[in-house]
């Protein structure tokens, strides 16, 4: 006979089986012929890009979409190599010539990108793979549409002179997740007009795109030839706006859990972790949750961070500190480790990662994204 391990201090529970039904919900709400970008960067928002990424490829995703060119030259290295994949955050210097070499499709804002794309083609005698991005109007990243002509025509120069392909022109929303905003149509109307000076100058891109996960979801006009979901295909609603995890068809994929490390009884007028920013009021119990803000869990969520603890909900008690934090248990006495989860798709009544966003008044990307390595991710459904 074997003996069941305990279960770890701390842990992050993956249900891929979670995020391969909302892929599958996202594919059902755009036309046939449009395609999924799998948006993977940030390690998959905190849930483990590999994984992730196959699991969604699996599900019916098209594209893999990353930030970094590290985080895409992984994926190469992992064994992910028939599929495309769009990186987008250069800087110079960066390896445009191993991203030639693993067929990345890399995003090009500006000439001086072209130029090290145009440098590192022929370095490696190998034709570049770009995609031309526009600043429609989030004012980050993408070229403006002043001076979208030039770079246009540099790029169909280079494109002829065997360099590079332009297989793509994109560009991103500022606030496809507040619903009716006008910069969305003002959006539209810049990136239609973008697309179609590059097409009558020449390009012929393979894809066109600007939808994220909110546009995915409610604005099919701007879903072109391919969708690019991130937070979404993790179960997480863009926004309260536009409806609760559950309305929209998704489930949450990350639930974080620990074992309470300790249980103790206290007296009235007992302070709790520094500054005493809380006071026992009676004679009660402290459970301790081994986990931190050098786990993630943020510190601005101190005294206000919901974590179930048996069948009741509780309140972190306190501020949250490095490597742990402590709940009023309130007379209650769980055995030392007794599950404590943070947050998870809300089935057993626990709090979600928006609750969690709301209580650190920030968003509930934040949240999955910022969970640490030193917490580890446990598969479900692999």
């Amino acid at each position: 006979m074997t003996e069941t391990p305990p279960p770890p201090r701390a842990r992050a529970e993956i249900d891929l089986g979670a995020l391969r039904a909302n892929v599958r919900t996202l594919r059902a709400r755009v036309a046939p012929h449009v395609r999924i970008m799998a948006v993977v960067k940030a390690d998959a928002y905190g849930h483990g890009a590999l994984r992730c990424a196959r699991a969604a490829l699996e599900a019916g995703a098209d594209w893999l979409g990353t930030a970094t060119p590290h985080e895409a030259l992984a994926l190469r290295a992992a064994g992910i190599t028939d599929v495309p994949v769009l990186c987008w955050l250069w800087t110079p210097g960066d390896p445009w010539d191993q991203g030639i070499e693993a067929g990345l499709d890399m995003s090009v804002s500006g000439t001086w990108a072209l130029d090290e794309v145009v440098e590192a083609a022929r370095a490696v005698g190998r034709t570049a793979r770009i995609q031309l991005k526009a600043d429609t109007g989030l004012g980050r990243n993408g070229c403006q549409p002043a001076d979208w002509p030039e770079l246009v025509g540099a790029a169909l120069k280079a494109e002829a002179d065997g360099h590079v392909k332009v297989t793509g022109l994109w560009s991103h929303f500022a606030c496809a997740d507040e619903p009716h905003h006008p910069s969305i149509a003002a959006q539209l109307d810049v990136f239609r007009s973008m697309l179609d000076h590059a097409e009558r100058a020449g390009v012929r891109p393979e894809v066109r795109h600007i939808a994220n996960s909110p546009a995915t979801l409610t604005l099919p006009e701007s879903h072109f030839d391919l969708v690019r979901p991130g937070i979404a295909m993790y179960g997480v609603s863009p926004s309260p706006e536009l409806g609760t995890s559950a309305e929209l068809g998704l489930r949450p994929v990350m639930s974080l859990k620990a074992s309470v490390a300790l249980v103790k009884h206290v007296p009235a007028g007992h302070g709790v972790s520094y500054g005493h920013h809380y006071v026992t009021e009676g004679e009660t119990t402290l459970g301790l949750v081994p986990l931190g803000y050098a786990d993630g869990v943020p510190r601005h969520a101190s005294g206000r961070g919901p974590v179930l603890v048996g069948d009741r909900v509780r309140t972190v008690a306190g501020r949250v500190a490095m490597d742990q934090f402590v709940v009023d248990l309130d007379g209650d006495a769980p055995e030392p480790g007794t599950e404590a989860v943070l947050f998870g798709p809300g089935d057993r009544g626990e709090p979600t990662a928006e609750d969690w966003a709301v209580a650190a008044d920030t968003i509930a990307y934040e949240i999955v994204t910022r969970i640490g390595a030193r917490v580890p991710r446990v598969y479900l459904g692999e």
